[in-house]
């Protein structure tokens, strides 16, 4: 098997020719090891689900404890200590969804979510319901339910034809951090973004948004006074809302959720990546009793909701996600979001006016991401400050021309300071803004 064999995930494969995959020997903690004796940062938490960093030695403990007992049984009509304990205890934190079903990918968990609120419509009547509404520059995965949701074009533009319509939210009023004054009061978005919803409130079933953050958008914060306003406003209208927390979710915000800052109750929460802290596939999908009660009902009447995976509520990553939980709560890692979120910023506004490179610098909880400064957005600039990176010891993949920072919580400030001095380097080493001629 030679290294061109494989189709890398989210990659122009022509890349490799002159950028060669990273060949990882081992990874401990907020670091991956090469097979060439490289240190390599992992700055953005292997796409944003390294919330322990990696080879976390209590994880790995619950891991291999749980093999020696069992690895996956069925859970169409079994049940096991883990699963139960774990439903129990996603459960506590959302009072409000008190029901759980299990897959394996965020885009799953959004397909079941999707699905369900459809599909509820149809036990209730209310045949009209049919269209879904969502965030324009959103995105929440890759199967055609998520993806026809999504607005990030170069995801999704080539498969259309598969794709079903779906009405985008535009003018969103973004905010740099949670002292932005759209932060708490974005009244004059929501005056022209309400006008537009309201021609299609009686077809729409859901409405699907990221809470607070768009990731693959570019690292986008929006107000949380429009979060609050557009749940008022789909209540009022008899439609669900589905928070997608599959990257938000279990502190990389500061908080449990994202949606927790809108102080808002979604009829629906999806959840993967942080869930495991990355170690094992595993997502899940929360609701409410009253959407579980609508379709409980004798089998022959056809109210079933028959969404099935072979790994649903797999047992090894359900005692991996126990065990990330419990460290989360006792390490306080939520609070240590916010702290490494904070000096992340200063960092991040520190390179900036060291290079002048950087632009629109934005950060809530452990997120921070800014923008190269450029006058030619369509060269792959960040690219090439990746591969810089690399060379210089850190995973810096990029949004675009967006550079941003993502680490496992419990990174050490230390590390920080390594990572920014990369960072600072790599943007010193490349040309960004294109020669005026």
């Amino acid at each position: 098997m030679y290294v061109s064999d494989i189709w890398h995930p989210c990659s122009q494969m022509k890349d490799y020719d002159d950028f060669k995959p990273i060949n990882i020997k081992s990874c401990k903690g907020s670091y991956l090891y090469c097979n060439n004796g490289d240190k390599i940062i992992d700055a953005i938490s292997s796409w944003w689900c390294k919330s322990l960093g990696h080879n976390h030695d209590e994880v790995t403990a619950a891991l291999i404890a749980q093999v020696n007992q069992f690895e996956h049984v069925i859970l169409a009509n079994t049940v096991n200590e883990k699963i139960l304990q774990l439903s129990n205890k996603l459960i506590s934190l959302t009072p409000h969804l008190n029901h759980v079903l299990y897959a394996s990918d965020g885009s799953c968990a959004i397909e079941m979510a999707l699905k369900m609120s459809l599909h509820s419509r149809k036990i209730k009547g209310e045949n009209n319901k049919t269209q879904f509404i969502s965030l324009a520059n959103g995105y929440h995965g890759e199967t055609c339910g998520a993806l026809s949701i999504s607005d990030v074009g170069i995801y999704k533009s080539a498969y259309q034809a598969m794709l079903f319509q779906c009405h985008h939210i535009e003018d969103m009023p973004y905010v740099t951090d949670i002292n932005d004054p759209l932060w708490h009061d974005c009244s004059e978005h929501w005056n022209v973004i309400v006008k537009k919803l309201q021609p299609h409130a009686q077809k729409v079933t859901a409405i699907v948004v990221e809470p607070i953050l768009q990731a693959a958008g570019g690292m986008r914060f929006y107000s949380k006074d429009f979060l609050y306003r557009l749940a008022s406003w789909a209540k009022q209208n008899n439609i669900h809302l589905i928070a997608d927390e599959i990257m938000t979710g279990f502190g990389r915000l500061g908080k449990n959720f994202a949606y927790e800052f809108a102080d808002i109750t979604p009829d629906f929460v999806c959840i993967a990546k942080g869930l495991t802290a990355g170690y094992l596939p595993m997502s899940a999908m929360l609701t409410t009793s009253d959407m579980y009660q609508l379709f409980y009902d004798d089998y022959e009447k056809g109210n079933n909701f028959l969404h099935s995976h072979t790994h649903s509520g797999n047992v090894l990553a359900a005692s991996v996600a126990l065990k990330v939980l419990s460290i989360l709560e006792q390490q306080k890692l939520y609070q240590r979001a916010i702290n490494i979120g904070d000096y992340m910023a200063k960092k991040m506004h520190a390179i900036a006016e060291n290079t002048g490179k950087i632009q629109s610098i934005r950060q809530i909880g452990a997120v921070v991401a800014a923008d190269l400064v450029t006058d030619d957005s369509q060269k792959r600039y960040g690219h090439k400050i990746y591969k810089t990176a690399v060379t210089l010891g850190a995973l810096l993949r990029p949004l675009g021309n967006t550079i941003y920072w993502i680490p496992p919580l419990n990174i050490t400030f230390e590390t920080l300071d390594e990572l920014a001095d990369i960072t600072e380097k790599a943007l010193l080493l490349n040309v960004v803004k294109r020669a005026i001629i």
